[in-house]
């Protein structure tokens, strides 16, 4: 007897992080290319894309979530009915890193998985005069404990967003034959660099 494994057309990905680190500005940067330079404090926003590829209706749903901690019961709500995680700081903000590392052990608290696909994103490179955080800190933390992916963008001048975004819908298992198709929309998509450095099972890209 054979089974026919139904192939994956839905995927939900949730973007967590200290507020104000640019969660909502990387999404809207991906889903309508634009950018909202006055922050606005976010409770939690569902928002959902369809894609029609070789004739496949693939969803993809985006989870906006609140950088404070008024409201864990939601957030446990998004962990649990999430494919896999974008975790956000700002280069110019050594706190919010620490965020990241609370938000990972509630993340595999809650899923009870140490392989959840997790993506760190080190979000506002643009800030060349005002990075706290050094991209080599936080890779050697990644290659020594943790086992994710690693990424540096800038909502504002477009760097590295849709390149997150295809990393994290591939962790999801969204089809490989799907995922490229979704990006065609877009000709300024940064070019994968082949000599990027390994993170473990994963790949890190690094913007200095």
């Amino acid at each position: 007897m054979s089974f026919e494994v139904k192939e994956k057309t839905e995927v939900r990905l949730v973007f967590l992080g200290a507020a104000g680190v640019g969660k909502t500005a990387l999404i809207q940067r991906f889903l309508k290319d634009t950018f909202e330079p006055k922050h606005r404090r976010t409770v939690e926003e569902l928002h959902r894309k369809e894609y029609e590829v070789a004739g496949v209706k693939v969803t993809i749903n985006i989870m906006d979530t609140s950088g404070s901690y008024s409201f864990p019961a939601m957030r446990k709500l998004s962990i649990q009915n999430s494919d896999a995680f974008a975790l956000v700081y700002a280069v110019d903000d050594p706190e919010s890193l620490e965020a990241v590392k609370t938000l990972r052990e509630e993340i595999l608290e809650v899923k009870e998985d140490k392989f959840t696909p997790i993506m760190v994103i080190g979000n506002k490179i643009d800030r060349l005069d005002e990075r706290q955080v050094s991209s080599k800190d936080v890779l050697s933390m990644l290659e020594q404990d943790w086992n994710h992916s690693f990424m540096e963008s800038s909502a504002k001048d477009n760097v590295n967003v849709m390149e997150a975004f295809r990393e994290l819908l591939q962790q999801a298992n969204l089809p490989s034959r799907f995922s490229p198709a979704l990006f065609r929309r877009r000709e300024t998509f940064p070019k994968e660099n082949s000599k990027r450095p390994k993170l473990n099972k994963t790949n890190s890209c690094l913007i200095t």
